[in-house]
């Protein structure tokens, strides 16, 4: 991998068309560069790693910083708004990579986009606020607080908001700004906020997350005005959002399906095992995250390819595929025999409580690899139904286990998240041998 900094190779681009320029506006090219998707996918990964990195540091301060119980709450709180984020989405950052409109209506397209992304996490961040007696009593505290409950919403919806315009770079093949974006520059203001508000208990780290999800945002819309030309338009007509609306809808509710045991096992850990056991359970899963950066990369990278030139539909997945085995498997044994001596960073606590959960979730990234790069295959086939099946089995499948397997600790938890993921790519795999590896 190039390691030369994001921002220089940025700047040493030739220029881009306008924000048109998404990847269905060029002109048709007779012989496409084979190492795009490798270098798209450096690019992911850099943006995913660095942000994971930084992210890793991020909760060993927050460890040194906070109580377990603290970094808990605060853990319950800051997935939350990620998950909303994802939820805001409504399948827009998929169609924006598979179906860029005309040249002269992307601006439309992004900015009405971004529109309803940024209204929609607002409102599901309230009703999540308002659902709290229900699910999240430990969490009231929040509420309670009007500036702290307001502020929990406005991250939430700009979180959603970075999450898009990660679509706008992918789709216009300057996946470097994702790197740095994402990884620096978010990471690195969400690095140095928790000194200044380590007296705001819990609340500190979500709101030292929050102030890296505003930095990016305004990263972004500075690269994308810059970089692409991009200005607010929400008077275009012809952004093909309506044309494209069962996509959407589709891809809106399998990722719904995919979030929602991110959204409720940390709340099963939480209620069935207390808040320090939430701490433990999140970071051996932030850890394992790192594991699974390279096959996300990979085949996001093979998402934005395609839908370039769906004639290259086989050759890709074939490509991608052996690019995610070959990074998969040596990160899954790295993290999966370092699992202690990654922990102890965090303290004796974490090794002590989490280590034998961290080595399940490692071992089940390549359960996740597989899993993820069937759920691309099928839904740039167009396979729309069977994505939305592997994601209902998924879910019941995580939820439906963790819940019967909590009161044999935390280690169980892998062990669900790995069967359910497997489950999952089973469904997707059958349905794209039947479809016969085609898009349609």
């Amino acid at each position: 991998m190039n390691t030369e900094p994001a921002q220089a190779r940025a700047s040493a681009d030739p220029p881009a068309p306008a924000i048109a320029g998404g990847a269905g506006n060029r002109a048709p090219r007779h012989r496409r560069d084979r190492d795009q998707v490798v270098r798209s996918s450096a690019y992911l990964l850099a943006a995913t790693v660095t942000t994971a990195g930084l992210g890793f540091l991020f909760w060993v301060i927050a460890a040194q910083l906070f109580t377990p119980a603290q970094v808990g709450v605060a853990a319950s709180l800051t997935n939350s708004m990620s998950l909303i984020a994802y939820f805001s989405l409504f399948g827009l950052n998929s169609t924006l990579i598979r179906f860029p409109a005309p040249a002269a209506v992307r601006n439309g397209q992004i900015a009405q986009s971004i529109l309803l992304v940024f209204v929609v996490s607002c409102v599901i961040g309230s009703l999540y606020l308002v659902g709290l007696p229900w699910y999240g009593q430990r969490l009231l505290f929040i509420r309670d607080n009007p500036v702290e409950a307001m502020a929990l919403v406005l991250f939430c919806a700009l979180s959603a908001v970075n999450l898009l315009t990660d679509s706008v770079f992918i789709s216009a093949r300057l996946a470097q700004y994702n790197a740095l974006v994402d990884g620096l520059i978010q990471g690195l203001t969400k690095l140095a906020l928790p000194f200044a508000l380590v007296g705001a208990g819990a609340f500190g780290l979500v709101a030292a997350t929050g102030g890296g999800y505003t930095a990016a945002v305004l990263a972004s819309l500075f690269f994308m005005r810059r970089r692409l030309g991009f200005r607010f338009d929400l008077r275009a007509r012809g952004t093909r959002l309506r044309e494209h609306l069962g996509f959407s809808t589709a891809s809106y509710v399998s990722s719904l399906l995919n979030l929602l045991p991110l959204l409720v096992v940390p709340m099963i850990v939480l209620a069935r095992l207390g808040a320090a056991a939430a701490g433990y359970y999140f970071i051996a899963f932030q850890i394992a995250n790192l594991a699974n950066a390279a096959s996300y990369a990979i085949s996001e990278s093979m998402f934005a390819e395609i839908s370039a030139d769906e004639s290259r539909y086989s050759a890709v997945l074939r490509r991608s595929a052996g690019l995610i085995a070959a990074v998969q498997i040596p990160a899954t044994a790295a993290v999966a025999l370092g699992s202690g001596l990654i922990l102890h960073v965090f303290g004796g606590l974490y090794a002590a409580r989490a280590q034998s959960l961290l080595a399940v979730f490692a071992v089940g990234a390549l359960a996740v690899a597989l899993n993820t790069w069937a759920s691309f295959a099928i839904k740039l086939a167009r396979l729309m139904a069977p994505l939305v099946w592997s994601n209902v089995v998924y879910a019941v499948v995580v939820i439906g286990l963790a819940a019967l397997w909590a009161r044999h600790g935390l280690v169980w938890f892998g062990w669900a998240w790995c069967i359910g993921n497997l489950a999952s790519a089973a469904v997707a795999l059958v349905a794209l041998d039947m479809n016969g590896g085609h898009t349609r």
